[in-house]
């Protein structure tokens, strides 16, 4: 990192202080170095003279004995010369180079002086010899010395006088600037960001108009709080009214649901019994026809029960290890028929794929997906397979139908959304667009998500991914769910005895004419109190009780239950318990999931309550 990447990280005053001691401090280095040049050459050219005037007096007085080579007189003029200041040897050398006299001090130091050689000249003008004299540098490396000192001692006197200099403008500089900056985070937070205006022009005028622009900040902010307060009041008031507006649908639907339920159910039973002895054709045909609207209302109704369901809470994944193929197996009986009828190939792939879920819930994930296929493909078919991915499996419902248009492919998935397929075939009655709503919700509770790829006039294909789970040798029943299935054999209820409690006496007919018409004897009561009647004079108990949850009066078929449980000669262990409602309130739903007792929602087809029964009664002397 460079030393100019670094100077953000300082303060303004300090890259001030910096900006102005850098200038300084090379310029007075500069200025320093050059006079202690000057300073230094000027002390050196001083010695080198002064060299030159010894080796002069020293070549005069050996003019003499050096004619003579009186060697005893040149040595006592070397010595003469050696005491002069600062000179550290003297030599007289001969014309043919021979030194014939040499004197030195005793602490020379070889070849670190300033030497001068100056000629001996004779009386006739001619060269009979020269001198040598060297003069000591210690003067020049003492004045040396001095000089750096002073120059150190000038250097720090200089910087600290810019430094201080430069924090007392650079403190005159950046203060405002600080205070501003204080400003802005307390305006920031909110609080008063008013700064006081003082300084230089400039800067006041800078203040000044920080000032103005933090006043109307503050203004707006304000109005921008109030407009804030009143919009989240006006969504409060606007969300309150949904919530009752929601509350409402939801009560409006329950009630409406329930009310159309009842005679429903009771249709549901009478057309099953039409059928029973009927050998005219024509009546039969009209009586399949009945059945088939039964069918699809019924359809709608689960809909709604299962998005009901959902509201409510009451569906929790009962978590179970199972045979994928299994599922299918099921899947490929309850619509290999309606395929046939409609010309269409329903293909479910085997598989050894073994999956970790609730057996119930991704049942209906599959129906749903299945059921929407079919009624949405009218010529070719519907594929369903799994392959395994990493630990998970991925189940697949391809089709061939008239497909999704990219815009509403994500739109499938809301509540009540449907696709205005124009001319577009789509066999069947038309839903109500819950289908997919209840696919996408089911799969959240399984923490799993669906994925679908569809391309107009092309087909359909929609992607499950589910946990892999390892093979286990025993297989129990699937369990999970809150809804009731069975075997798909008829079961067998000769003898039986039920005991059916409803309140809507067209139910009652309709459930003593289709038990009946299975074999089983039927006890009827309207109400709690015609139920206790019934038990103090049966001589045993019934085999399964089948009650409304909701009765006249505010009563519950729950409670009725409770009662026949404390009646003296009231149901025991060995009494199968089944309720059948059409409430789907989710308080209800959630009360009657509580409650621990089977239970199925109305419209009921009769073959599921047969198989409901059958299946209570095993459970039940399983226990026993």
């Amino acid at each position: 990192m460079t030393f100019f990447s670094r100077l953000p990280r300082l303060s303004l005053a300090q890259q001030l202080v910096l900006l102005a001691l850098l200038p300084a401090t090379v310029a007075t280095l500069g200025a320093i170095g050059v006079l202690t040049g000057q300073h230094l050459t000027s002390v050196t050219d001083l010695m080198r003279a002064n060299a030159q005037t010894v080796a002069l007096q020293v070549a005069t007085l050996a003019q003499q004995p050096l004619t003579h080579l009186d060697r005893r007189a040149l040595l006592r003029t070397a010595q003469a010369g050696i005491a002069q200041p600062h000179v550290q040897q003297v030599q007289i050398w001969s014309e043919d180079g021979e030194i014939v006299a040499n004197s030195e001090t005793v602490d020379r130091t070889r070849d670190e002086g300033l030497r001068a050689v100056v000629p001996i000249v004779g009386e006739d003008g001619a060269r009979i010899g020269k001198v040598m004299v060297e003069i000591s540098l210690d003067a020049v490396h003492a004045v040396r010395k001095a000089v750096w000192f002073n120059v150190l001692v000038v250097l720090a006197a200089s910087l600290a006088g810019v430094g201080l200099a430069g924090w007392w403008a650079a403190r005159r500089i950046s203060a405002p600037i600080k205070a501003l900056g204080e400003a802005v985070d307390r305006l920031g937070a909110g609080e008063d960001a008013s700064v006081s205006v003082e300084g230089s022009t400039e800067v006041r005028r800078l203040q000044r108009g920080f000032n103005q622009a933090a006043s109307a900040l503050v203004q707006s902010q304000r109005m921008l709080q109030s407009r804030i307060g009143d919009a989240t009041a006006e969504l409060a008031r606007k969300n309150e009214q949904l919530e009752i507006a929601s509350q409402a649908k939801t009560r409006l639907l329950a009630a409406a649901s329930h009310d159309l339920r009842q005679p429903l159910h009771a249709l549901t039973l009478f057309s099953d019994g039409l059928a029973n002895g009927e050998t005219d054709p024509s009546r039969l045909q009209r009586i399949e026809h009945i059945k088939e609207c039964v069918d699809s209302l019924d359809r709608l109704f689960s809909e709604l029960l299962n998005l009901s369901q959902l509201d409510a809470g009451v569906l929790q994944p009962q978590w179970t290890d199972f045979p994928l193929d299994r599922l299918f197996d099921e899947i490929s009986r309850n619509f290999r028929a309606v395929a046939e009828q409609q010309n269409l190939r329903l293909v479910v792939r085997k598989t050894d794929a073994w999956v970790r879920c609730d057996y119930v819930m991704l049942s209906r994930i599959l129906n749903n997906l299945v059921s929407n296929s079919l009624r949405h493909t009218t010529e070719g078919g519907v594929l369903i397979g799994a392959r395994r991915r990493g630990k998970g499996v991925r189940i697949d419902v391809w089709d061939t139908g008239i497909g999704i248009a990219p815009q509403h492919q994500q739109k499938v998935f809301e509540e009540f959304y449907q696709v205005d397929q124009g001319k577009q075939a789509t066999r069947g009655a038309r839903g109500m667009g819950l289908g997919l709503a209840t696919v996408q919700r089911l799969a959240s509770l399984l923490n799993t998500r669906v994925d679908l790829i569809s391309r107009p006039k092309k087909g359909t294909s929609v992607r499950v991914l589910v946990r892999g789970a390892a093979p286990t040798a025993s297989l129990g029943q699937p369990v999970g769910g809150t809804t009731l299935g069975g075997h798909d054999e008829e079961a067998d209820l000769h003898g039986v005895r039920v005991l059916v409690i409803d309140d809507e006496r067209t139910i009652l007919e309709g459930l003593q004419v289709v038990l009946s018409n299975w074999g089983a004897t039927v006890l009827a009561a309207a109400s709690r109190a015609e139920a206790l009647a019934l038990a103090d004079r049966w001589e045993s108990p019934p085999d399964v009780v089948v009650s409304d949850l909701l009765l006249q009066g505010g009563d519950n078929g729950l409670d009725v239950i409770t009662a026949l449980e404390r009646h003296p000669r009231g149901i025991r262990v060995a009494t199968a318990r089944l309720l059948v409602t059409g409430e789907t309130k989710p308080d209800r739903l959630r009360e009657v999931a509580a409650a621990g007792v089977a239970v199925l929602y109305k419209p009921v087809a009769p073959r599921a309550l047969r198989q409901a029964i059958a299946a209570q009664l095993a459970a039940v002397r399983e226990t026993i």
